[in-house]
């Protein structure tokens, strides 16, 4: 007797009609006509079955605060930093965890359940760090959060900024980030990667840094992340996120950067949606869209993962928390449409996001954690194509949220009544 059955279900590897049995919060079976029983049971209905989404870049300190204390009239990265640079003082605590929380409830509601968020430590009060770590241990049921502790003005730029990153590490905060472009030098940005490498060497800790997010090619830090990661033996613990410079460099310069981040073992994590809205502001025609160069990154062998970042904040007046829309958005500004191309846009959703993010017994295979989405469509093409509603969102073999399926009804002579937006509507491969 398990738990739970999911019956029907077709996984992301292409294997169609199988049958997931659930005991203990574990996937135990994984075939075809599971003779058993359960005390509940899921039909799929030929639906696909995936691993829950992961977000391996938010910032949950800043989501849903669209509008204060106005609005980015510019639409720019730089002014999105003075608007929070605003705001941040004046935030509360119970702000904070107010509108974190309200966004993990609909995080789960669209099968997001593993999220890695920045958190701003340039405040000295450290208010965003205490109240994100509220978050943490209150979604923990349902959510896993990881915190990164993130000087949002400056690693040497803000005064305090070095005091209080390590405050937030003692306080226990996961994860070491940094942003060396946004230090007043060249040469103190290549200095901060060197100091937060070492910081995070010295404490065994992850390091994930916004690394080179601009449309100067000059701006080459993810070089010297690169060489740091080596240097202090942190290959495969180490993202450099957003990496937009590298869609502006010279084609030879990347010729070698990519083989130095491939030998580092570097994360990289674009974030489709703010990188094209945020990126080219300055460009009149040709206007650049700034996203990395994901289809080389990901034929050399590094692992690539897509993140949000930003849901209504000041950076980002839109999303969803749907990471579906993430995926959608890359498959259009990479311009990788074959199908090879959304099945490993879709891994960059899940299994490469989870090794990103380090994450334990994740997937869809026996001894995982029982944890995953019943999607309202036939495949991942599909789920990337008409971003389905989540049917069920399953946490350690318990349904913890549920959305009815998208049925559009017709009233036309000899046409369908009903319309399944999910397996109706496809094309016939």
């Amino acid at each position: 007797m398990f738990d739970l059955i999911v019956r029907n279900a077709n996984l992301p590897d292409g294997r169609r009609s199988i049958d997931i049995g659930i005991q203990g919060g574990k996937i135990v079976a994984v075939e075809p006509n599971l003779q058993a029983q359960a005390q509940e049971e899921i039909d799929a209905t030929g639906r696909l079955v995936s691993p829950p989404f992961v977000d391996p870049h938010f910032h949950m300190d800043a989501t849903l605060s669209l509008g204060l204390p106005r609005m980015n009239v510019s639409g720019t990265l730089l002014e999105g930093i003075a608007l929070w640079g605003e705001l941040r003082p004046i935030v509360t605590k119970e702000e904070l965890v107010d509108r974190a929380l309200r966004y993990c409830d609909l995080a789960v509601t669209q099968g997001l359940l593993f999220i890695r968020s920045h958190v701003d430590t340039s405040d000295p009060r450290l208010v965003t760090v205490e109240a994100m770590i509220e978050v943490r241990e209150k979604v923990a049921p349902y959510i896993d959060l990881q915190l990164v502790a993130f000087p949002q003005d400056g690693y040497y730029r803000s005064p305090g900024a070095i005091d209080a990153l390590n405050r937030a590490l003692d306080m226990g905060v996961d994860i070491v980030g940094g942003i060396p472009h946004f230090e007043r030098t060249m040469g103190e940005g290549t200095a901060s990667v060197e100091a937060l490498c070492r910081i995070a060497a010295d404490r065994g800790l992850p390091v994930d840094i916004h690394c080179d997010e601009t449309d100067d090619p000059l701006s080459r830090h993810i070089e010297t992340l690169a060489a740091e990661t080596i240097r202090f033996s942190l290959q495969g613990r180490v993202a450099g996120s957003h990496l937009t410079s590298m869609h502006s460099m010279d084609n030879y310069y990347v010729s070698k950067l990519i083989p130095l981040m491939a030998e580092a073992e570097i994360n990289v994590i674009p974030n489709p949606l703010i990188n094209i809205m945020l990126q080219g502001r300055h460009d009149t025609y040709p206007k650049r869209r700034g996203m990395t160069r994901v289809r080389e990154l990901m034929d050399a062998g590094l692992n690539v993962s897509f993140g949000h970042d930003c849901v209504m904040d000041p950076w980002y007046s839109m999303g969803s928390g749907d990471m579906l829309e993430v995926g959608h958005m890359a498959i259009h500004v990479a311009q990788m449409a074959g199908m090879d191309d959304k099945k490993k846009i879709f891994d960059a959703l899940t299994v490469n996001s989870a090794k990103t993010m380090g994450l334990a017994d994740y997937g869809l295979e026996k001894g995982c954690n029982a944890d995953l989405v019943v999607l309202q469509a036939s495949d991942t093409l599909e789920a990337l194509r008409l971003k389905p509603n989540r049917l069920a969102v399953i946490r350690r073999g318990k349904v913890i949220a549920r959305s009815a399926p998208r049925i559009g009804e017709l009233f036309l002579d000899g046409r369908p009544a009903r319309i399944d937006g999910g397996l109706d509507y496809v094309p016939r491969y």
